[in-house]
């Protein structure tokens, strides 16, 4: 399983995307492929491709690409960001590249800061990544039953706690609450993740099947990691909707739970960044979640210092 750790790009360039047209008037709506639950769009990247990119909701910038696609459309440097990882050490920067046009769905964005960087190809070959942030005029729909992303106006409302729940964002990405057993968790909502993960603090506090044994091993900038996976005795709930006493990866790398693309993939998602809620539908109320089929995964995450280059994350 791939976590992702997420600052949001500076302010400045995370506002700086305009909108083209009518499109934050209506609904846009295009295929969305998932693979081992990762929904995966075609990206025309100024007016060429289509080029193919993951969705990330666990990436708290507009976009990234790989240093390939920069070489072929030949885009201008537009900056640095510095990247970190979630055990505070180690570090390096990534140079930033000005897309003039970005098309998904319909819709396009344009002026957008993109960090050159590489990404896994472990579901086939990928060139980007739409991070959560580029969406935040919108109401993003990753509908996974049915294959589609919906780009719209208009805002979600409170139900009461049955489908749609509040998120925060501090650092650009959803994290909401989950109930485990009698606990409360705090997950990051990562579509660019794999399964279920809870840090290892947690597990002192939590009921198992079994004990939790070790099935890999992850890797970050600066450390390696033992990854243990069990079986919980309590089930999950977010809502109306329960996960039946899932399989969880416990890692000792990461601070919040990851509820990835395993346990998103049963359902239709839709984020609202301006009033901060996210509707959780799908035809099935009560999931049994596996084992995670891929290795957890961690990559490269911001530094959580402010400094005088944009924080930019990458799972």
């Amino acid at each position: 399983m791939r976590l992702s750790a997420i600052h949001n790009i500076a302010c400045a360039l995370v506002l700086g995307a305009a909108l083209s047209g009518d499109a934050q008037t209506a609904t846009h709506s295009g295929p969305m492929q998932v693979v081992h639950g990762r929904p995966y769009v075609m990206v025309l990247v100024n007016g060429r491709g289509p080029f193919r990119f993951i969705i990330d909701t666990g990436t708290g910038g507009q976009a990234i690409i790989t240093s390939e696609l920069a070489a072929q459309l030949a885009l201008p440097l537009a900056g640095e960001a510095r990247l970190n990882d979630p055990t505070g050490q180690g570090g390096q920067s990534a140079p930033l590249r000005l897309i003039d046009s970005l098309q998904v769905a319909g819709v396009e964005f344009k002026a957008i800061r993109a960090v050159e960087h590489r990404l896994p190809n472990a579901d086939g070959d990928c060139q980007g990544m739409l991070g959560f942030t580029l969406f935040h005029n919108f109401l993003l729909t990753l509908d996974y039953p049915t294959g589609r992303i919906l780009l719209a106006p208009g805002g979600l409302e409170p139900d009461g706690g049955n489908s749609v729940h509040p998120f925060r964002m501090p650092e650009g990405v959803p994290i909401a609450a989950l109930i485990i057993g009698n606990i409360e968790v705090e997950a990051q909502f990562d579509s660019g993740g794999a399964g279920l993960s809870l840090p290892e603090r947690l597990a002192s506090q939590l009921h198992f099947s079994e004990r939790p044994t070790i099935v890999g091993k992850g890797q970050s900038l600066s450390t390696r990691f033992p990854i243990k996976a069990a079986k919980l005795a309590t089930d999950i709930r977010l809502g109306d909707v329960t996960l039946d006493r899932p399989w969880v990866e416990i890692n000792a790398a990461f601070p919040l739970a990851n509820f990835g693309s395993c346990a998103m993939q049963h359902f239709a998602i839709t984020f609202d960044q301006a009033n901060l809620l996210m509707r959780i539908d799908g035809p099935q109320k009560r999931i049994t979640l596996g084992v995670t089929p891929t290795p957890l995964r961690l990559d490269n995450a911001p530094s959580r210092d402010s400094g005088q280059l944009a924080l930019v994350p990458v799972g």
